[in-house]
């Protein structure tokens, strides 16, 4: 995993015009949030892709069995209606 340049952030901040204050509280905070919580790594965002793909794809065919089975429905009462 790549390292965190601070440094970096803050001088790109400072460079685009930020007080330098602004830029080191910004700076803290992109490492706080950095150093908390589960972070996706870009295979596992790949395979969540994946696994939603799959389902989508489950959903909409049973969404068309299921309207080709009423649209079945609809012809046979209006068969014997008819």
């Amino acid at each position: 995993m790549a390292t965190l340049d601070t440094l970096a952030i803050a001088r790109t901040l400072t460079d685009a015009g930020a007080d330098p204050k602004l830029a080191d509280a910004i700076t803290a905070a992109v490492r706080e949030a950095a150093d908390h919580g589960d972070h996706v790594t870009p295979d596992q965002f790949k395979a969540g892709l994946a696994e939603l793909d799959a389902r989508i794809a489950n959903a909409e065919t049973r969404l068309t069995w299921r309207m080709l089975g009423i649209a079945g429905l609809v012809v046979a009462v209006l068969r014997l209606l008819g």
